[in-house]
């Protein structure tokens, strides 16, 4: 599925950025990460039961979603972490939207430990880190939350951390190694606040710089991860 597309490049120059979507669609029951319910999509008004509210031929829905927190792809805040935490309301908008970003692909890798050498000579200080391991071909597929998937190492997370980008995001199941239980991505990047994005979709649509990212969560007080509408505009060239 192809999901760029096109819109006017800011300040009226006359030249269009290639949008490409970069989220995965939340549809009812779908499984994201092993082991959490699938959202629960429904009406709360149905277009059959406005019709007894409004004038005749007018009708509205009204919908109504249960799920938890960690669906599709979504982003990690502080809070998700540690309980003192910036919660997603107070996630800086500054590092989210518009950012400038970096794409890593390390989809031929033969290993799904992803090392510092994967960042070597790239400038991530203040922009979206995005890694591509390609593992998103797996979703909606058992193996997508196999024991294989990609992650960053302890030793990667220290290198992104001393480096400050903004945001890191990854197209894997998780950017911990699942059997790892102490979270050292989760745990440094986190700590250091720095908002993660798992379950992206599409990274093989960017280019390796040339890019701005997209990612911004509802600002929901005591809540440290939420769903987002991931996206990339790429520069003109």
């Amino acid at each position: 599925m192809n999901n760029a597309a096109t819109q006017p490049h800011p300040a009226g120059s006359g030249f269009r950025a290639r949008l490409v979507d970069l989220s995965h669609v939340v549809r009812h029951g779908m499984t994201t990460y092993p082991g959490l319910p699938g959202p629960h999509i429904e009406d709360h008004l149905s277009r059959e039961e406005s019709r007894t509210r409004y004038a005749p031929g007018t009708e509205f829905q009204i919908g109504r979603v249960t799920l938890v927190a960690n669906t599709g792809t979504y982003l990690d805040a502080p809070f998700h972490r540690f309980a003192d935490g910036g919660d997603l309301s107070q996630v800086p908008l500054s590092r989210l939207v518009d950012v400038p970003g970096v794409l890593v692909d390390v989809s031929g890798s033969s290993t799904p430990a992803i090392g510092v050498d994967a960042f070597a000579g790239l400038t991530v200080g203040g922009r979206a880190v995005l890694v591509r391991t390609g593992w998103d071909r797996h979703w909606g597929t058992a193996h997508y939350g196999a024991a294989d998937h990609p992650f960053l190492t302890a030793e990667a997370v220290s290198w992104l951390v001393s480096q400050g980008p903004a945001v890191v995001g990854i197209d894997s199941v998780n950017i911990d190694d699942m059997a790892d239980l102490h979270r050292p991505a989760h745990t440094g990047l986190l700590a250091a606040g720095i908002p993660i994005v798992e379950h992206l979709c599409g990274l093989d649509q960017l280019p390796a710089e040339g890019f701005r990212f997209h990612a911004a969560p509802v600002a929901v007080a005591g809540m440290g991860t939420f769903p987002i509408r991931a996206y990339a505009l790429i520069d003109p060239v």
